[in-house]
């Protein structure tokens, strides 16, 4: 069932028509222009800001590339232009990096290539041909593996000294006092930091298993709530949490959104589409897609653990810092 492929394009569009309205709310449209230096990425050195004010209308057009992908309409070409006018913002300086923004880039760069717009789109009620309620299954475990990354290597990047001692996460929660008068009293304790620190590591490593036990699962969502909204009000680290805590939500069963749409429009409840029947040898096409697949997971698993081969302490030294879902 493709329900969860529809749901996380719109949600997808939603949060970067946002994005895009916080960078004009908060002036920061002109940020990169307007810089008298900036830090480029290794081989990225020849990417330069728009001149003037056209850095605005690059703005304005990826907001309407958020609208296209929340309507599904031009779905195809709307999230490739997408893909490539984000990655740019991106790309301007390597100062202002931060993990979230990574990971949309990731996250649009792999829907480009999944069917996300076969169902409650504008394409599918033009195209009448391309309407499905089925979709590959590599399609929504992709997007299950993208959203896991994160999580995952979040926790690999909390086993260090420092964070087992309860550091920085006590200093932090010390200079965020005042704006929690209630609960000034725990923040100044060790006890906090180390409640923090170690709740923050343990939840990053068996949030994905909770999540796909289905025994667990309620369980985990409700965790990855409390911790995601908890992020927000003591770090407010933009839509991370959010984005994190509805993406969340495709660990769930296929079908569960369209049962929860029919039961909304009060439509009596039709059998789940039935699954193509899978044939026991692959063809040209799946060998190819398979291998793809491979070398982009393979990538996605080793990148982030390149700073094992530099010496010195990547908390410290920041080499092999970025890419690595250090948050």
């Amino acid at each position: 069932d493709n329900g969860w492929l529809a749901f996380f394009r719109i949600l997808f569009g939603i949060e970067m028509l946002y994005t895009v309205w916080k960078h004009f709310d908060h002036g920061r449209v002109l940020w990169y222009s307007e810089a008298p230096f900036l830090f480029k990425y290794y081989g990225f050195e020849w990417v330069h800001a728009w001149p003037g004010d056209w850095l605005k209308v690059h703005y304005i057009i990826l907001g309407v590339l958020s609208g296209c992908i929340i309507l599904g309409l031009f779905y195809r070409i709307s999230m490739t232009l997408f893909f490539f006018g984000f990655t740019y913002i991106y790309l301007l300086d390597q100062a202002d990096f931060l993990n979230h923004y990574y990971l949309v880039c990731l996250l649009a760069l792999v829907m480009i290539f999944i069917p996300a717009h076969q169902s409650l789109s504008i394409d599918a009620w033009l195209r009448p041909r391309l309407r499905s309620h089925t979709a590959p299954t590599w399609t929504l475990w992709l997007l299950r593996f993208q959203v896991g990354i994160p999580y995952f290597f979040g926790g690999i990047a909390k086993l260090n000294a420092d964070w087992l001692r309860g550091e920085p996460m006590h200093i932090w929660l010390v200079e965020r006092m005042d704006n929690f008068p209630l609960m000034a009293d725990f923040f100044a304790t060790r006890e906090a930091g180390y409640f923090f620190s170690y709740g923050g590591l343990f939840f990053d490593l068996f949030i994905i298993p909770m999540l796909l036990w289905p025994r667990t699962r309620l369980l985990g969502y409700a965790m990855a709530v409390f911790f995601h909204v908890t992020n927000s009000f003591l770090f407010g680290i933009g839509i991370f949490p959010w984005m994190m805590m509805l993406a969340s939500l495709i660990y769930f069963s296929p079908e569960l959104p369209r049962r929860l749409l029919r039961k909304l429009a009060r439509v009596r409840p039709l059998a789940s589409p039935r699954p193509a029947a899978a044939s026991e040898r692959l063809d040209q096409r799946q060998r190819r897609i398979l291998a793809v697949l491979g070398v982009y997971l393979a990538f996605q698993c080793l990148f982030p653990l390149r700073h094992f081969l530099y010496s010195g302490n990547v908390s410290w030294t920041e080499d092999g810092h970025r890419f690595a879902w250090h948050m």
